[in-house]
């Protein structure tokens, strides 16, 4: 397992996100959405994750936009949605979990949360909880991938519990989104090895090689006192 690098200031994060041309889903200037993420940064705050509204950018647009090195392709091979989850966007939040308003907001000190490997959503959901932790989103998950690719690797990749669908009568879906890297097999196709994408697992079950991702927080822009 390979040690993760930090993630670079907000405002660093924006200019990637800017590169990207994340900036245009939202409707904002380059300049604009680089300042509106340095708004976030708090003095003293610990490693953060600069996140946008799934509303505004949904995982469907950002997944393809993640890369992995390697793999004999100049710059990575493009992420994507496997295929049998044609409604990854109505992926939204669990029941608890208040995402601040605004386009941009901040995730503080994710983690991987490598610990909960081979332990299903289920039976790690009220141990974060206790934590004060908060399990992360789906679009948060992706958007990490895009800043930091070594945070998908091989035999230690994660689930993103805090989002979830719902059935018609308003219960939770039993799928639980998750990121990990393809291995070129069924419906993903061999030329699909490698790649980073988002797929599902059993909320009952377990995966040895998938982390339950977490977050101590989310901090939305500063209001004035």
């Amino acid at each position: 397992m390979a040690e993760r690098p930090p993630l670079p200031s907000l405002a660093d994060q924006a200019a990637a996100l800017v590169d990207l041309g994340v900036h245009d889903l939202i409707g904002m200037r380059p300049a604009e959405f680089v300042s509106r993420a340095t708004e976030l940064e708090f003095p003293g705050q610990a490693e953060s994750l600069l996140a946008v509204d799934p509303a505004l950018a949904p995982p469907s647009v950002l997944a393809p936009l993640m890369r992995l090195p390697g793999h004999g392709v100049p710059g990575g091979k493009a992420g994507f949605v496997v295929a049998d989850m044609t409604d990854v966007d109505s992926f939204a939040p669990i029941d608890g979990i208040d995402v601040p308003a605004g386009p941009l907001y901040a995730v503080a000190a994710p983690d991987r949360g490598d610990e909960f490997a081979d332990r299903s959503p289920v039976e790690t959901l009220p141990e974060i909880l206790a934590a004060g932790r908060t399990p992360l989103l789906l679009n948060e998950a992706v958007t990490w991938a895009l800043q930091t690719p070594a945070v998908v690797e091989p035999n230690h990749c994660f689930m993103a519990i805090g989002s979830r669908a719902r059935k018609p009568d308003g219960t939770l879906d039993s799928r639980t989104p998750a990121v990990w890297i393809s291995g070129g097999t069924g419906r993903d196709g061999a030329e699909a090895k490698g790649a980073p994408k988002v797929g599902w697992c059993w909320a009952g079950n377990r995966h040895t090689w998938l982390g339950i991702a977490s977050a101590a927080g989310r901090i939305g822009t500063r209001t004035a006192e």
